[in-house]
């Protein structure tokens, strides 16, 4: 089972002599007080990874919320579709760090290095996505991406001929706007909350594994 301790870092429980930031700005539930669904999620995810993602932790003292955002995610993130799983999560960090998002380009930083193998890949994106090593199609994506984050209401036909052009459909399209936009409303709750990302994000994924 998951530790009692994994959810008692909130701002109102953390020790004054730790110097160790909380992972959030609000308090952060008990396990045994989350409902059996949510319980069960936050096990699986461990079990998997090894530990608990920060995000279920805090997004955790909100049920019905904690649902429907993950719902939402896995429905953008685990589709199938015309974009990789990898590629989805470029429009993560990309847009997440347009909007200077601490947790959602660490976390999701991570994520990318370890689908696309490339333990440089996530910092390129972050810091200036024009000059990663990523792909023309690649590119063309997160410039819309970047558009819907930050300039949404410029978006125009031409945006979506520009990705016809490199074999998006009209569904990818969709795809690429909705990741964007789910994330600039993620990236605003976890800043809000100074949600802070695990520590075991910054290293995965930074060494390639050899080729066989």
């Amino acid at each position: 089972m998951i530790a009692l301790r994994t959810f008692r870092r909130g701002a109102m429980e953390q020790p004054a002599s730790t110097s160790t930031p909380p992972i959030s700005r609000f308090s952060v539930p008990d396990l045994a007080t989350l409902p059996d669904d949510i319980r069960t999620r936050i096990q699986e995810v461990q079990d998997k990874a090894g530990f608990v993602p920060n995000v279920f932790v805090v997004l955790a003292r909100r049920p019905d919320e904690f649902r429907a955002f993950f719902t939402y995610h896995d429905a953008l993130m685990l589709k199938e579709g015309g974009l990789s799983k990898g590629e989805r999560e470029m429009i993560v960090v990309a847009t997440s760090a347009a909007n200077q998002c601490h947790y959602c380009v660490i976390a999701h930083g991570a994520i990318l290095r370890i689908y696309e193998k490339h333990p440089l890949i996530a910092d390129q994106i972050a810091v200036n996505y024009r000059k990663a090593d990523v792909t023309p199609r690649q590119h063309a994506m997160l410039a819309f991406a970047m558009k819907v984050a930050l300039r949404a209401a410029e978006i125009e036909d031409a945006d979506f001929a520009g990705l016809r052009e490199h074999g998006f459909s009209d569904e990818d399209a969709w795809d690429i706007a909705a990741i964007a936009a789910f994330f600039a409303m993620s990236n605003r709750i976890a800043n809000a909350s100074s949600m802070r990302p695990n520590d075991e994000f910054y290293l995965m994924g930074r060494v390639p594994k050899a080729r066989t």
